[in-house]
């Protein structure tokens, strides 16, 4: 019997993705596992992002960097991260978004792994050793850069409409469980064991979920069989020391104001805000409410709640309240991945890797500006009331944009 090639397959698949739209193509143990998989995987894709931003105060002491050294390696990762927006989405709609992220996967899991020999090897190229680390992070960010763009192209191909906005909008909470992973387990290691080991842990996780994702998830999907009596459906043939004084230490404020709470709080109230959102985005369906009216008014409440949040802070100089507003404009966040973040999906639902890649490079554009425009803005002003004033000036324009030109009418 001769085996089908990929694009046979695919174009297999897109068949009955054309006739049966309104039925998923995973099946419910599929959902489940995918489910699972792609959040860990987002969850270790902020881990391994989230480590140099955690842990470049200690490497530039150790390695005399200065403030522009630092700012340049931190901010050098966005610039390859909207190189490969692009073309991820493409690679993922025309192969399969698995073997896209997977290659991905091992790219930054290993860059991350193998972290503190870049660094330790840099330092023998002299004054090319910035530029060295520089190039290796536009690399991790390259890598990095195809990840949601390949999970939005998954979901499309293998969900039906009604389930990937939900689907999809959960999964992007894994981001907050990446940074709080580096926050908590990264922050002790730091204090424990020093830098190179929190690369070290954080990368050998990322490699270790490279190898669930390719020998678990991805070997269910070859043992996938079409049921001929219900082409609709595709059947899997498988079956079935000292203590440390914690108390002594939260009881003080100057240790909660370290920046651990920082790390940890505002991201803890991503995960319960994206639930929110996509409950009240299902009650609103269920009301028939038009989805583009939907996706409006669920954008509409993150960007005007982060900028009451933004107004606060330009007038507050206490931290509680500080610590809240950011908590706040992050959370609201969930919203947005229930509205904006999906849009595409409604826009070309058999192009949605493409479309969301383009979408993400754009957005990912303030990544690395808006490090360069802060600084500049508070080198003019002394003043983090002008940068946040001008975020909310920028989240008060894209609501207008969003807010008369956005809909959820398919395109293509």
């Amino acid at each position: 019997m001769v085996k089908p090639t990929p694009m046979e397959e695919k174009l297999k698949y897109s068949l009955l993705r054309d006739l049966t739209d309104s039925q998923s193509i995973w099946t419910r143990s599929e959902k489940r596992t995918w489910f699972l998989t792609l959040l860990a995987g987002t969850c270790m894709l902020y881990s391994t992002r989230t480590t140099m931003p955690l842990l470049v105060p200690a490497v530039a002491s150790e390695r005399k960097w200065s403030k522009t050294d630092s700012g340049t390696v931190l901010s050098s990762f966005f610039w390859g991260y909207t190189l490969t927006q692009v073309l991820g989405g493409y690679l993922s709609d025309k192969f399969g978004g698995q073997k896209v992220i997977l290659l991905a996967a091992i790219g930054w899991s290993m860059l991350t792994f193998w972290m503190p020999n870049i660094i330790t090897s840099s330092s023998y190229l002299s004054s090319y050793s910035i530029p060295f680390i520089v190039a290796i992070r536009i690399f991790n960010g390259a890598c990095q850069g195809v990840h949601f763009p390949s999970m939005i192209s998954i979901t499309s191909q293998n969900l039906c409409a009604t389930e990937r906005t939900s689907f999809f909008s959960i999964l992007t909470s894994g981001s907050a469980m990446g940074t709080l992973l580096t926050g908590i387990l990264g922050s002790f290691i730091l204090d424990y064991f020093g830098w190179p080991t929190v690369f070290r842990v954080i990368g050998f996780l990322g490699l270790s979920w490279t190898l669930l994702l390719r020998y678990y998830t991805m070997s269910s999907d070859r043992s996938r069989i079409i049921n001929i009596s219900q082409p609709s459906r595709i059947c899997s043939k498988l079956g079935p020391s000292e203590a440390v004084p914690w108390l002594r230490l939260f009881g003080r404020a100057s240790f909660w104001a370290c920046g651990w709470v920082v790390n940890m709080i505002p991201w803890l109230a991503l995960p319960p805000v994206t639930f929110f959102g996509k409950s009240l985005t299902e009650r609103l369906i269920a009301k028939q409410w038009s989805l583009t009216r939907i996706r409006k008014l669920v954008q509409s409440i993150c960007f005007l709640g982060q900028n009451v949040a933004l107004f606060i802070m330009c007038h507050t100089q206490e931290f509680n309240t500080a610590l809240t507003c950011m908590s706040i404009i992050i959370g609201l966040s969930g919203f947005h991945n229930n509205a904006v973040t999906v849009n595409p999906q409604d826009l070309a639902p058999n192009h949605s890797g493409s479309v969301f890649g383009l979408m993400n490079t754009v957005g990912a554009i303030p990544g690395f500006l808006g490090v360069y425009l802060a600084g500049h803005i508070l080198e003019l002003t002394q003043s983090w009331s002008a940068v946040f004033s001008t975020a909310a000036a920028i989240n008060t324009f894209g609501w207008f944009v969003f807010t008369i030109f956005g809909s959820t009418e398919a395109i293509v």
